[in-house]
């Protein structure tokens, strides 16, 4: 049985369930879909090159050998699903589940939709996902004229009982947003100044240091951009570091922080209320790739069904983390948020 192809174009993106089950019915159609997002001009051979149709082999939906050297190229081959024994069809229930759904989904409510019968394997289909929401060509948020950024630090994390007073587990995440302005604010509510975030970055750094905070700022913000932050002396460099620097002193002063920096603040106040609420709790080991995942669905919070023909285009460009790296304390994964 020939397998059906998906015409040359933009890819199609599921807006329900029942336009998922038509769009990827069996293990073919999956196959077909993964290989546009792949080479969306058509096939190249990896090997010698080639570009054109390849030889196509019924039995082995996820094979494409090319017609002029006989190679054989597995559509999974160089992606987060590379090796993996696993169905296309979970797969891509797996990133729709994860893109279509607002609040996303936890491994245990992953396992129970779809019948895995072991924990370990939803995991780390998640974790994978996780992972290819970070694009390698990753660009810095900021740069446009109208556009000011706010960057700023939390801890994340609960209290640690049993290790004496001042002692904590948790981590610090640092965070950068563009700050947009709608066109029209309401007039009636002060507190709505039409204010708005655009993107988001977020990493785990070590301390609060210089080096540390003005890293991230580095990596993460376009320079030249103008950035608020508060007076903390982490920060005092970003003017050297060509940044429009301003640093507002907020002393504890609520009215002065939601003034000067209220986007970034609800950025870290939506972030946590997420992490509770889904996942229950993240150890700091895996951490960064669940602000990947938040970045990932933040960034595209306007267009969520979008979202899953783009984490597919963004995976297939990521190779897939081996176990050991999955659960090292420190992996690939630890890589800074940088979804677009």
């Amino acid at each position: 049985m020939a397998i059906d192809v998906l015409e040359r174009g933009d890819l199609p993106f599921p807006r329900s369930l029942p336009e998922f089950q038509r769009l990827f019915r069996n293990e073919a159609a999956c196959a077909a879909y993964l290989e546009r997002a792949r080479w969306s001009n058509g096939f190249v051979c990896p090997r010698c090159g080639t570009f054109g149709e390849p030889y196509r082999i019924s039995t082995r939906p996820y094979v494409l050998r090319c017609r002029k050297c006989r190679c054989d190229t597995s559509l999974t081959a160089g992606t987060i699903m590379d090796g993996t024994h696993t169905p296309l069809s979970v797969w891509f229930w797996a990133a729709y589940l994860v893109t279509s759904q607002t609040p996303g989904i936890s491994a245990v409510q992953f396992q129970r939709q779809l019948g895995l019968s072991c924990y370990e394997t939803a995991f780390q289909i998640l974790h994978k996902l996780r992972v290819g929401m970070v694009r390698p060509d990753q660009d810095r948020i900021g740069g446009k004229p109208e556009e000011v950024v706010e960057a700023d630090e939390t801890y994340v994390g609960g209290r640690t009982r049993g290790k004496g007073r001042g002692i904590h587990d948790m981590v610090l995440v640092a965070g950068a947003v563009e700050v947009r302005q709608r066109k029209r604010a309401s007039s009636l509510n002060k507190r709505k100044t039409g204010r708005y975030a655009g993107r988001v970055r977020l990493a785990l750094v070590p301390d609060r240091s210089a080096k540390s905070l003005g890293g991230f700022i580095e990596s993460a913000v376009a320079p030249g951009a103008p950035i608020i932050t508060d007076d903390w002396n982490g920060y005092a460099g970003l003017t050297r570091r060509n940044y429009l620097h301003t640093a507002v002193a907020e002393r504890g002063d609520m009215q002065v922080a939601e003034t000067f920096l209220p986007i970034i603040h609800l950025v870290f106040s939506n972030l946590k209320t997420w992490l509770r609420g889904i996942h229950h709790g993240v150890s700091p080991q895996h951490l960064q790739v669940y602000l990947n995942e938040f970045t990932f669905r933040f960034n595209r919070r306007f267009y969520p069904f979008n979202a899953f023909r783009s984490l597919l285009g963004i995976a297939g460009d990521v190779a897939a983390p081996t176990y050991a790296e999955l659960y090292a304390k420190k992996s690939r994964s630890t890589k800074s948020s940088g979804c677009v």
